[in-house]
């Protein structure tokens, strides 16, 4: 995989001129709970909330996962990642196995149920979001996906430098 380079930064906010109305976070925060709402809204007769489609969608689309991937994967803390998964399985929606060579590992999967729900999940998310897309044309949904993929681009160049300075930091004197 090729080394992302960190470009210079833009300079398109400034501290005195700096409002929430344009932030990319709060608009970004913002856009999130409108998808959020309208989501549980079509989710609710299903029993799902934001947290437990969220977790079932990235078992959906990346396979049985540890709990460790799990925690990177969805940004929580392992303990709140513990009560997920015991509302999901006591839902039947996910299973867990713990490693035989490494108790410490447990995989998480999803069950038949799991299968059968999140294969109804891509149908309610396309409706929701191509509700907030009314208007976009083809071409603007298709250049709004290139910023957003390059802003993460860059995102990950910067998470990754830092690593490199933090590491190259940690060498004994």
């Amino acid at each position: 995989m090729p080394k992302k380079t960190i470009k210079p930064p833009a300079e398109f906010y400034r501290a005195e001129s700096y409002s929430r109305e344009d932030s990319l976070g709060w608009l970004m925060r913002k856009f999130k709970q409108s998808v959020t709402r309208q989501a549980e809204l079509r989710l609710h007769d299903v029993g799902l909330t934001h947290a437990q489609w969220g977790a079932l969608m990235t078992l959906r689309f990346g396979g049985p996962s540890s709990t460790v991937s799990l925690v990177r994967e969805l940004d929580v803390d392992a303990g709140a990642l513990s009560r997920l998964l015991d509302r999901l399985e006591s839902k039947g929606f996910v299973t867990r196995e713990r490693s035989e060579e490494d108790r410490r590992v447990v995989t998480v999967a999803l069950s038949a149920e799991g299968e059968r729900v999140t294969a109804e999940l891509p149908a309610v998310l396309s409706d929701v979001f191509n509700a907030h897309l009314a208007g976009f044309s083809e071409q603007e949904w298709r250049l709004l996906l290139s910023f957003l993929r390059r802003m993460i681009d860059n995102g990950e160049a910067l998470r990754d430098s830092s690593a490199a300075r933090n590491s190259s930091n940690d060498t004994p004197l």
